[in-house]
């Protein structure tokens, strides 16, 4: 049974401060189980789109660290932007992706909800399918008059009373948070400087007033042009290609034209190819037809998937590449692999229904680390290629003796930079085995003591190539931070790795 993953799409009210977002996203990502997808921000709407896929729990905890950090550095009092809000959060949407229901997006918004009012004290509205109020389904109706008119009204018109937190607007304003299907946004702009000609389209092509099924719609100026912003809450129902034609149409009637469209956020492949068929007219496209949907057909990738002898083979050649470093890194993918061998086999089990979450999220940090290892088995061989290559550089003229000792400290700073990336990857799958050896299912004990000890060969391995290179830097500053972090994280290695073997000892001994 696959893990449960939450889509999250949190919307911010600040798109022009990129060291905001950046503190902001850093808060979301540094949840264990979290992988940032896509970062969207408009200096006209001044607001950012984050997407992030997470376990439910992660998800939750991630879209509460958001919250805190967006409402400690966007003060609404002072904010102007063409997009309508409400708060520095403005929007919270759950999406099931894959194990999870509708259902218990719900049940999840709604706890997140009630967190954010009791530890930070922001007003909470939710919407969507989320919602407790009829009415509050529609986030324009939430939004109604923007925060300027939620500070009076909010504590005057019982209807706009929140449904968790106190009835006051303070620095961060309000926050919305709902659960939803998969929507899709994009922004459709025309040749045209007039804010009407995108309002009058808008309403024609929204269901609101009367337009197309699926489809919200609103009237901007951004950049100078009128923009029809758009959001399709069920595209399998009223498609990209339909919605954009009807934009096209109105626009023409108005004396307007389409000059291009973006695409806010992420959307589903499934909506791009069906845009594609419509305007090409292919009335039976199937996706047996799309090379990478084959691709990922689990008996096609099963036939394709690397060959682990052939990476084996190279190693033994007598060529200088792939080596050591190449080496480290494949320990600590299989390190990786290990670990989310144990963390499947507890995360279903009864008897430990206590740590599921938190194998879980073990589990999405693994799986995100083991691709990164794999690809570093390349990368590290391309890394001491491109030594080589600076090294064999003519050195004639004093320019090209310059040119080729700066060509040889740049691939060398990658090539200690490489396997640096490798040990602080393997110190983290140590703390990880740590974790596995403490709670996880006690049936794969020496499973989670074999992928530490291949951590801890990974980040031994990799150090001795970081030193190595370090070296060859000569004195310098660059050098002495290199070593300086290898000497840390050796440390932080022996550490971990007792602890672990005390911990696998310990739990082998009970029983």
């Amino acid at each position: 049974m696959p893990q449960p993953l939450v889509e999250c799409v949190p919307n911010f009210s600040d798109g022009r401060r990129p060291e905001v977002i950046d503190a902001i996203r850093e808060a979301i990502r540094a949840v264990a189980g979290v992988v940032v997808l896509d970062t969207h921000s408009d200096p006209d709407h001044n607001r950012t789109v984050l997407t992030f896929v997470a376990p439910p729990e992660a998800a939750l905890e991630a879209a509460l660290a958001g919250a805190k950090r967006a409402a400690e550095l966007i003060d609404m009092t002072h904010h102007s932007g063409a997009h309508p809000r409400i708060g520095a959060m403005d929007v919270i949407p759950f999406i099931p992706l894959q194990g999870i229901t509708l259902a218990e997006c719900v049940q999840l918004a709604r706890r997140l909800g009630r967190r954010i009012a009791d530890e930070l004290g922001i007003p909470v509205y939710l919407y969507e399918a989320a919602a407790t109020h009829p009415e509050r389904q529609n986030l324009e109706v939430v939004r109604e008059g923007q925060i300027e008119a939620l500070r009076t009204e909010i504590s005057t018109r019982p209807e706009r009373a929140p449904d968790f937190g106190p009835a006051r607007i303070g620095t961060a304003g309000a926050t919305v948070v709902g659960a939803r299907a998969p929507l899709i946004a994009y922004n459709v702009y025309l040749d045209s400087d007039q804010l009407d000609v995108a309002q009058r389209i808008a309403r024609a092509v929204r269901h609101a007033s009367g337009g197309l099924r699926f489809v919200k719609a609103i009237g901007l100026l951004a950049g100078g042009r009128a923009q029809v912003s758009l959001n399709l809450t069920d595209y399998t129902q009223t498609s990209m290609a339909r919605v954009t034609e009807a934009v096209r149409r109105e626009a023409e009637r108005l004396g307007a034209r389409v000059v291009r469209s973006e695409v806010v956020g992420l959307l589903p492949q499934a909506a791009l190819v069906d845009a594609a068929a419509w305007y090409m007219q292919i009335d039976s496209l199937s996706s047996k037809q799309l090379i990478e949907r084959r691709l990922q057909e689990p008996e096609t990738a099963a036939h394709l998937a690397p060959n682990e002898t052939g990476f084996l083979e190279a190693l033994a050649a007598g060529t200088p590449a792939p080596g050591g470093g190449s080496a480290a890194a494949y320990a600590a993918a299989i390190a990786a692999a290990l670990l989310a061998m144990v963390a499947r086999l507890t995360v279903d089990r009864k008897k430990y229904a206590g740590v599921r979450e938190e194998m879980l999220a073990l589990l999405a940090e693994v799986e995100t680390l083991r691709p990164a290892m794999q690809s570093a088995v390349d990368e590290d061989a391309a890394a001491f290629e491109a030594v080589m290559s600076a090294r064999r550089i003519p050195k004639g003229s004093s320019e090209e003796i310059l040119a080729a000792s700066q060509a040889v400290r740049a691939a060398t700073l990658r090539a200690a930079e490489v396997p640096l990336g490798v040990a602080r990857s393997a110190a983290r799958l140590l703390e990880l085995a740590l974790s596995a050896a403490e709670r996880a299912n006690l049936a794969t004990i020496t499973d989670a003591g074999s992928a530490g000890h291949l951590a801890n060969a990974a980040l031994q391995a990799a150090l001795l190539n970081v030193r190595v290179n370090a070296l060859s830097l000569g004195d310098d500053s660059q050098a002495h931070a290199f070593s300086s972090e290898a000497d840390l994280l050796q440390a932080r290695g022996a550490d971990l790795l007792a602890k672990m073997q005390r911990a696998a000892q310990a739990r082998m001994s009970a029983g």
